[in-house]
This record gives C-alpha cells, structure tokens and sequence, in this order.
C-alpha cells in the first residue's frame, strides 16, 4: 500500500552501500589454525556471538570486506573474513568479477600505522640514538622556524606539537613519494598553537616528521626501518609502508559507504587530512599511494600481521626468540600522556600515550572495562588493540569508509562481545619506576 506521502517516483539513496548476497556464509572464510576457545579459557558461545556481530556489519552492506583476527593468550582464536575485496563495492560495474577476501588478503590499516611508527621512534630510544624530550629540530634543524623550535619528539608522539593539520600539497600525488619535498613542506608549516599547549590529533603530519626523524639518524628510510626491526624477524609477508608496484592490486579496495559527509564534519575532516574526504578514498586506492611511504597513513598488513604485532606488544617485546624491545619500553609507550582531554581535531575526549590510543573503565574504543587496553584506530573503521588483562591481541580490518552511521553499534559489538568471551586473566601493575614516571607526565 501506497504511503499517503509517497508522490509516485522512487526518492534517490541517501545511504551507499554494497550489494550483500542472501547466502553470506558463501562469501566467508575460515582460517585453519584456529583453537578450540576452552584451550584458552574462552566462552564458545561468546566467540559464536563475536561471529554473529561480524555477519550482522556485512549485512548492512557498509562494509564490502570485513577481517579479523585475535589472538588469546598466543594463541589464534579468530581468523576470519567476510565479503568481497575487489569489484562489489557500491556503484561498481556488474562486469566486474568480485574477487572474495580472505584471512591473506593485505589491507591498509591507515591510521592504525601511527602505533607502528611510534615503537620504531620508540626503539631508537632504547638505544640511545634518540631522546623522546630532544626538540625535532635537534634532527631536523630546518624545522626550528616560525616558533617551532620548542616542538619535541613527545609533543608529535601525543598528538601536542601544534601543527595537526597537513598542508595540502603534501598528499599531491606527484609529490608523495619525494621525502625532502614533504620534510620542506613540513618545515614552512606554521603551528596553530604553542607546542604542548593543546591536543589536536595528527592525522598525517605527525608521521612524515617522525618518518624523516628516523631517516635523519638512521641513513636508512622508515620502510627499511621496519622491515629489517619487525617485518622479517617476525616473518610477515606483508606489514610494510605501501607495497611493490606489482601488489598494488592485490590490496583490498577502499569504498566510500554510508550517509553523505556534511559540514561541519566534512569541514574538519578536510583540514587534518589535507583533501576532501571522497578524494581521500579515490587518492588512497591509487596505485601512486600504496606504493609511497606514508608512515602515518598507508601501512599495509593482513589482520594476522596486525595482530601479532600487538601480541608481541602483549609479551613486552619479545615473541618466542625474538627480542625487538625492552619491556619498559613498551610500557612507556603504552602508558596515559592524556586523560580525556578533549582533542580538538577529533572532538572527543580521549586517552592518549605515546602513539597509542588507550581503553577506558567506562568510555573505551575497544569495548567497556578495558582502561589498560592500548591501539589505534585507521581510516575510518579499522581497530586493532591489545588487552593485557585479557592477554587478546585483535586486529578488525574493514574496506568501508563511513564517518556517522547507524550501524556502527555492529563495530562495536564486535569489540564488546569479545571482550564478554574472553574473561580477565590477570591484573596489570606497574612497577614503581614506571608509576613514578607515567604519574611525572601524565598531562604533558
């Protein structure tokens, strides 16, 4: 029956979405090495529930791929995918062969590389090659200009350096794989406030400095860095900044889904990222993007890689015979810069550390009661985290691109019902040195 307001002509979508199969479990996969959840003291039926919320996200067809994977305790608990990586995003041709993800397929986790790059910064710390309070300048001398010289490596850590928001030219294309043309950039940038002074989230800006810090000390780029320290000593085929040309399309495509993005929002999100947000989608698929170096913006890993990564951030450093940090330098990572101040890029209130976003008692990313959990957010619902009460290390990758939507009680879902399956196995402490410390800089 005709609604008495409808005028006879179909009203034009106001929500995209991707086209979702009546069978979804014919587009989901399985990993092999996934325990049994009472090996680890797991909730079976908890676990079912996690899957459920998954399933329930695809379905709403925000998110043509969804991939997860946690760890429990070492072990693989969840390793999973749903949907279609390539060719079955909103308004795609019907031409196209859809192209199904699996638990192997690579994504680039955006944002989440911020926590990546911050324990490379940090492991030049341990060894005494840098010092997190030296001014940037120290390593950057053409950076101390336009009253930037008071910046240190912490305040671009803690997102307090002032300068949030990325010069535009910065994500040309053409000039996105020429290091000294960005550190230029970067230098003539003016800061918005004195460094220190306020919380403002840096999106991109913060980790072309730390990336050009790290080229400076070491002779050696951000990408070497990281696959000589972490990506081969822990075996990944993948987790690195941007891929071979001959991968590039092998990484899962981002989409633009959900309601339209509006001022303000639209307003904000153009200022920290340095484009509009439908071209940040458009520029983060180019073949020219994935095979930069964006070291806070493109790293590119499966949900498994991700997921070992905070697994050996769980294990203070070391996974079995490899040794990568000190455990007091994850704990300094890790520990609260912030408490709830409200960051004026992002508009929330939120818990910071030294490149790390944390959990809360009660208002949490990763879900509720997890104040000692500790990750990152990437563009725009990626999540990957570890909860040392727990002992979870979990990584959900999705392809979507939402800002504000309805369904986004699924994401959480997925982060809170895990955190019902897997029950508290320990307390975390801290030893007394390091409580002196976290209590010594705690709003600075």
């Amino acid at each position: 029956m005709r609604s008495p307001l409808s005028t006879g002509r179909r009203l034009p979508e106001i929500v995209t979405r991707a086209e979702v199969p009546r069978d979804i479990d014919s587009v989901a996969t399985i990993g092999r090495g996934e325990c049994d959840p009472v090996e680890v003291g797991a909730d079976p039926d908890g676990i079912g529930r996690v899957w459920r919320a998954v399933r329930r996200l695809y379905r709403s067809g925000i998110h043509p791929a969804v991939q997860l994977h946690v760890r429990c305790q070492g072990e693989t608990l969840l390793d999973r995918a749903i949907g279609y990586s390539h060719g079955a995003g909103p308004g795609e041709s019907q031409a196209l062969t859809p192209v199904p993800v699996t638990p192997s397929t690579p994504f680039n986790v955006f944002s989440a590389a911020k926590a990546v790059t911050a324990m490379l910064i940090h492991l030049l710390d341990q060894r005494h090659q840098i010092h997190l309070d030296d001014p940037v300048c120290e390593y950057i001398p053409e950076f101390g200009i336009h009253g930037k010289q008071w910046i240190t490596i912490r305040h671009v850590l803690t997102h307090r350096s002032g300068i949030p928001n990325v010069p535009p030219e910065c994500m040309d294309l053409e000039l996105l794989s020429d290091r000294e043309a960005i550190s230029d950039i970067l230098c003539e940038a003016k800061p918005a406030w004195r460094a220190g002074q306020r919380v403002g989230y840096h999106a991109i800006s913060g980790g072309f400095l730390l990336g050009e810090i790290i080229h400076r000390v070491t002779g050696a780029s951000i990408r070497t860095l990281l696959e000589r320290e972490i990506r081969r000593p822990l075996g990944m085929r993948w987790f690195g900044y941007g891929v071979d040309e001959s991968d590039a399309d092998r990484v899962a495509t981002n989409y633009f889904t959900g309601p339209p993005v509006l001022p303000p929002v639209s307003t904000m999100l153009r200022r920290a990222l340095g484009v509009d947000f439908h071209d940040v989608i458009e520029l983060t698929n180019d073949p020219r993007y994935l095979t930069a170096v964006v070291p806070a913006g493109n790293l590119i890993c499966t949900a498994a890689e991700m997921s070992r990564f905070y697994e050996l951030l769980l294990c203070d450093g070391a996974l079995g015979n490899t040794e990568i940090f000190e455990p007091r330098t994850v704990r300094r990572a890790t520990s609260e810069q912030s408490y709830l101040e409200f960051d004026l890029t992002l508009g929330l209130p939120l818990r910071y550390g030294m490149g790390f976003m944390l959990g809360g008692e009660w208002f949490s990313l990763y879900g509720p009661d997890t104040k000692h959990a500790f990750g990152h957010l990437g563009f725009t619902n990626v999540i990957c985290w570890a909860d040392p009460e727990r002992r979870i290390a979990a990584a959900l990758m999705t392809s979507g691109k939402p800002v504000l939507y309805p369904e986004v009680f699924h994401l959480y879902e997925v982060v809170r019902q895990l955190g019902q399956a897997c029950p508290k196995v320990q307390q975390v402490t801290w030893p007394r040195e390091l409580e002196e410390a976290r209590r010594g800089f705690g709003t600075r």
